[in-house]
């Protein structure tokens, strides 16, 4: 007995020594290949986010090289698996609309008009997030403005590809527009609403109803650091702030890849601009393309590129990368000049600001009115971080305040 409980023992330091050296060396190649810019705030517990997110993504491909679960899960279980309780402020319920999961948050002050009614994406590259990681976020914008809140959870990738999660967000506030009198929602006063891959889906949402007769116009858009184009990841901040965390240029390149069609084979193409045929690259020029973004933007250390063609074999993979629903700032002059006003949010340290600041444009020359707050110390996900223990940033909640 004494024999077997010295081999556990050992096997167990064994483990753990391993584990503690790989989640070492995800550290040390988590400092040797981002950046924290000398802009950001507070700058040390950004690394110390980025570490923690680091070390259970390794934990989680540990587990998932043994056989227990995969990385995917893991990562998504330790994303979701706290839960706040009652809220004294507010009804909290789960129901189904049109077969998707959602979670509504009604405030429980009595009203003397009818409510604005949110409909909010959670982000998460399409493939983590859920109701569950955006719980405090929806609840704060319930509380602080009043309104109804309808946080949707739409499928996930790589198991439910595209169009899943948009025609899941599509579903949903369909069933929301034509049932607002059930949950006291004035039908002149209903938004969309979402954050990064949330952002493009609330964007998608928003062009597929602007032409509809048969429901009630949107109210508004807030798109909140928004992912919209999937042509050039070689766009001015594609490359200042390709190693900024929360989100890197290849993550965002991967990300798309598994929302499109699950697997990430043709990342090195999309990095190097060769996954979308010239002439096609050309005819969207006018919409995406340096030209586009003021100067300001591009001083830091921002060259331009030549454009790379691609063969027959990769554009077929990715030709929907072309369509809006799954690209919004695609969309055409006659869809986007019908958009409602728009709030969009752009952080200086990320990854996807030339997005934001390229649809921006188009709503602009298209007479929408467009409310913009760009963050000048901010990085990707730093709204969700309004209330991360003590590792909040001020220019979050203020972000966040605005958006309210």
């Amino acid at each position: 007995m004494t024999v077997v409980l010295t081999v556990l023992v050992l096997f167990l330091a064994g483990f753990v020594a391993a584990f503690i050296l790989l989640v070492l060396g995800a550290i040390n190649f988590d400092f040797s290949n981002s950046e924290i810019p000398p802009g950001v705030n507070q700058p040390a517990k950004l690394r110390i986010i980025h570490v923690i997110l680091i070390s259970t993504a390794v934990m989680g491909k540990i587990l998932e090289n043994v056989g227990i679960c995969t990385q995917v899960s893991f990562v998504r279980y330790m994303q979701g698996r706290k839960t706040l309780g009652v809220d004294p402020k507010l009804f909290i319920k789960d129901l189904w609309f049109e077969k998707v999961p959602v979670r509504i948050y009604q405030p429980k002050a009595p009203s003397a008009s009818l409510r604005r009614g949110v409909m909010f994406f959670h982000g998460g590259g399409w493939v983590f997030g859920s109701l569950e990681t955006h719980e405090k976020l929806c609840r704060f914008i319930a509380r602080e403005s009043e309104s109804v809140v309808v946080s949707v959870g739409y499928r996930l990738a790589p198991e439910h590809k595209y169009p899943a999660a948009y025609e899941d967000c599509l579903n949903a506030t369909q069933h929301f527009l034509q049932n607002l009198e059930h949950y006291g929602v004035d039908p002149a006063r209903v938004i969309v609403c979402g954050d990064s891959a949330g952002g493009n889906l609330a964007a998608a949402v928003s062009q597929t109803l602007a032409g509809r007769s048969d429901l009630p116009k949107l109210r508004a858009q807030v798109l909140i650091y928004p992912g919209l184009q999937a042509l050039d990841f070689n766009l001015p901040s594609y490359h200042q702030n390709r190693g900024v965390p929360l989100l890197f240029r290849e993550r965002a390149a991967f990300y798309v890849l598994q929302y499109l069609n699950g697997d990430a084979a043709n990342l090195e193409e999309l990095l190097e601009g060769s996954h979308i045929p010239t002439d096609i690259k050309l005819s969207y020029q006018k919409w995406v393309s340096p030209d586009n973004i003021p100067e300001k933007f591009k001083r830091r250390g921002y060259k331009s590129r030549v454009l790379l063609d691609c063969t027959t074999e990769v554009f077929e993979k990715v030709k929907r990368f072309c369509e809006p629903n799954l690209c919004p700032l695609l969309a055409e002059d006659s869809v986007v000049h019908q958009l409602p006003e728009s709030f969009i949010l752009t952080c200086e340290y990320d990854v996807l600001r030339d997005d934001g600041l390229l649809y921006k444009k188009r709503l602009e020359d298209n007479g929408v009115r467009v409310t913009w707050y760009h963050l000048e110390d901010g990085f990707h996900g730093i709204i969700s971080l309004f209330d991360y223990c003590s590792l909040s940033f001020p220019s979050g909640k203020r972000g966040l305040d605005t958006i309210v």
